[in-house]
């Protein structure tokens, strides 16, 4: 799969292709931290497609309007795609510290999860941040234990102190770093 997977810079007029990623998972364990502590909780809490109507928090257009809020501060969007349609996408947000970038934005769709696309797209956004000059990188997860576990696979590790700005906007979430 992964050699068919080509992974480039998206141009602002192509995010709107948002739309074809299939957000739906099966959530069987939800992630709590307190501090630099993870804490899992098990339950059901299974994540739908994005409303393709609506203008509410799970909607196409919230999420439409974030990733563009993230490209307009700065941040460098990237797609995978697959027989010319969009499996994967990532921005990266450089210097949103001193020294320090984010990881703003992850998705991948439901079919081509596990195989390696969510990798080869975070490697290329931390080394985007790399050669800007950071030294390390932050991201606010959804506490789904998949991703969760996704990213301390990655090297993350939780923040005993997540950055306010990113806690006051997403306080379920987990707050993680990684150096770069």
């Amino acid at each position: 799969m992964q050699s068919e997977i080509e992974i480039r810079m998206l141009d602002r007029s192509e995010l709107p292709r948002l739309a074809e990623i299939d957000r739906t998972e099966r959530i069987d364990a939800l992630v709590e931290q307190h501090g630099s502590e993870l804490v899992t909780k098990r339950g059901t809490w299974n994540a739908r497609a994005w409303d393709p109507d609506g203008d509410g928090n799970h909607s196409l257009a919230a999420q439409l309007r974030g990733l563009t809020e993230e490209v307009d501060r700065g941040g460098l969007p990237l797609g995978a795609f697959h027989d010319g349609s969009l499996v994967g996408i990532g921005v990266v947000v450089p210097h949103v510290r001193p020294h320090v970038a984010q990881l703003a934005y992850l998705h991948v769709t439901a079919s081509h999860r596990s195989q390696g696309v969510g990798r080869r797209i975070t490697e290329r956004l931390e080394q985007i941040g790399r050669d800007a000059g950071d030294t390390r990188i932050v991201v606010s997860a959804t506490p789904s234990e998949n991703t969760v576990r996704f990213y301390l696979g990655r090297g993350y590790r939780p923040m005993a102190e997540p950055f306010p700005e990113l806690f006051e906007l997403e306080p379920d979430d987990i707050h993680l770093a990684k150096p770069l």
